[in-house]
């Protein structure tokens, strides 16, 4: 996988890659949903090869180069048969997704757009199940959420992530820190509640 990989732009880290991969292993996740492809596919990667031969990953992404680079290297990791690249901005794509009835989601990972992770929560939440697995990236942001002077629209955007996490009762969630080759960033993991 990492020499496959090497060479593309990546917005996690491989051991990133690997736990995700790990966790829809252990949620037996059917249906993901990432928002967020970036420039390189490889989180898509990393969670496709964890799917079953009729799993399905819907994928997200605003710029139509990543969308196309993303797209190439998904063929080259032979995971296109359970991959779907969506282009376009993520909240419309999303009300396309709930228009569509699309089935719930078993795992939902969010790592696009840091200010509108409140907004991707909510769509989360709608295209859910009780069990879902959601999972949003970069939320220490270097410990820059703790500053309470900070005026960045993305650390602003993670706090209010956090804000209606926690009071949102249909969720269960924590984040975790982590420190690699990326630096020192976290998740936040949680789980639809039935």
């Amino acid at each position: 996988m990492a020499s496959l990989l090497s060479s593309i732009y990546k917005n996690v880290s491989a051991a990133q890659g690997k736990l995700l991969q790990l966790f829809v292993r252990m949620q037996n996740a059917k249906r993901i949903l990432e928002i967020g492809t970036l420039g390189g596919g490889y989180s898509t990667i990393w969670m496709a090869r964890a799917l079953p031969a009729d799993g399905r990953l819907v994928t997200l992404e605003l710029d139509p180069r990543h969308a196309e680079v993303a797209q190439a290297n998904v063929s080259l990791a032979q995971v296109e048969g359970v991959v779907e690249i969506r282009v376009g901005d993520a909240l419309e794509q999303l009300a396309k997704l709930e228009e569509e009835g699309a089935a719930p989601f078993d795992l939902v990972f969010i790592d696009a757009d840091k200010p509108n992770n409140p907004a991707y929560l909510k769509w989360a939440l709608r295209l859910s199940r009780p069990g879902t697995i959601i999972i949003g990236d970069n939320v220490i942001r270097g410990g820059e959420i703790m500053n309470e002077a900070s005026t960045d629209p993305r650390v602003n955007g993670v706090r209010e992530f956090y804000d209606l996490l926690a009071e949102e009762a249909r969720i269960s969630a924590t984040a975790i820190q982590t420190v690699g080759s990326k630096g020192y960033d976290g998740f936040v993991l949680g789980v639809v509640n039935g």
